[in-house]
């Protein structure tokens, strides 16, 4: 097993990524990169992670396409706003897209709360629907070629293939587009788009096992990103403590607040904050190979008290996982 457990964590082997939005992917000296999020390959190009991140908000954009700007912001914007939105995103002719270029933090604030005042919608769902921005999966290494193999790397471009020299990585960007976002279970399924099956089949993954496993399981593990960055893996143990129906509500301004509810694995074990979306595996003794059961979800906070206060005293000791056995029905059809 422990063969299995380390190429769970090596560059070359292990199939836990990152999802991030990128803004002009196409313009490398403008590319932007926010909203990250683990994610892990399941086969054949798809993509688990957790769905509650499309939901926040970007609350303001590097670029927009002039058409959108002028349907949906500028009409509502006073002479004020309309002075200082001109002045910070001018028209590039050449693409058709205004670009941030503004050097005066305080600009930044302004034009956030402005946004927000005439309800413009900066979900990242919505952003990705509209062009501001794309998905794409990060993929790193500390060679310049795309799992040791030329004829795969010579797929990538300069927008797509690029040194690092600050991480002593070089990454490679591959387009993901949402097949399906499962909100009340907090599960995203994405599928590798505009990508050769040849690149796609050296990307290793993961099989699923829909089990739901009880609280005796002893070769159960988090697959997530390293204690201190995201470039690093970490397999660490997990125990399952326990079981529940969940509730919580998810609050999002702009279409309203929805629940995250059924059932959940309580999970005891180191969990980084920034894991949601992280695999929980277990081994399958007689294959000889780890299986995904679950994904970090959220964090599930205890509140202490310390000195007699227990405002602000929150000891994040548990997280909460979903079983994929609350979505299986409908993963299987997608995935056929």
């Amino acid at each position: 097993m422990l063969q299995k457990q380390l190429e769970l964590t090596h560059e070359q082997t292990s199939p836990l990524f990152r999802i991030m939005w990128v803004q002009n992917s196409n313009e490398p000296h403008r590319r932007h990169f926010e909203n990250n999020i683990c994610a892990f390959h399941i086969g054949n190009g798809y993509i688990l992670s957790v769905a509650h991140n499309l939901k926040t908000e970007a609350k303001l954009f590097k670029s927009i396409d002039n058409a959108i700007y002028l349907t949906d912001i500028f009409p509502y914007l006073n002479s004020v706003q309309a002075q200082l939105f001109e002045a910070c995103y001018p028209l590039d002719i050449s693409t058709g897209k205004r670009y941030w270029s503004s050097n005066n933090p305080n600009d930044f604030q302004v034009v956030i709360d402005t946004l927000t005042q005439i309800n413009f919608d900066t979900r990242w769902i919505t952003m990705t629907e509209r062009s501001v921005c794309k998905p794409y999966m990060v993929v790193q290494f500390k060679g310049n070629q795309f799992y040791n193999n030329s004829e795969l790397t010579a797929h990538f471009n300069e927008t797509t293939s690029f040194a690092e020299p600050s991480i002593n990585r070089h990454t490679f960007l591959i387009e993901v587009e949402l097949v399906e976002a499962f909100y009340n279970e907090d599960i995203a399924l994405y599928k590798i788009t505009n990508t050769p099956q040849a690149v796609i089949d050296a990307i290793p993954s993961l099989e699923v096992d829909y089990t739901i496993l009880d609280d005796s399981q002893e070769n159960y593990y988090c697959l997530q990103s390293s204690p201190t960055s995201e470039i690093g893996k970490l397999l660490n143990k997990a125990q399952i403590e326990g079981f529940t129906e969940h509730f919580s509500i998810f609050p999002e301004r702009i279409a309203g607040n929805y629940i995250l509810e059924g059932l959940r694995y309580l999970i005891k074990g180191y969990f980084r904050f920034g894991s949601s979306g992280a695999p929980y595996v277990v081994y399958d003794s007689e294959q000889n190979i780890f299986k995904v059961n679950a994904v970090q979800s959220e964090a599930c906070p205890i509140q202490l008290s310390i000195n007699n206060q227990r405002d602000g005293n929150f000891q994040y000791v548990n997280a909460i996982a979903s079983p994929l056995q609350i979505i299986q029905e409908r993963l299987k059809v997608l995935i056929l």
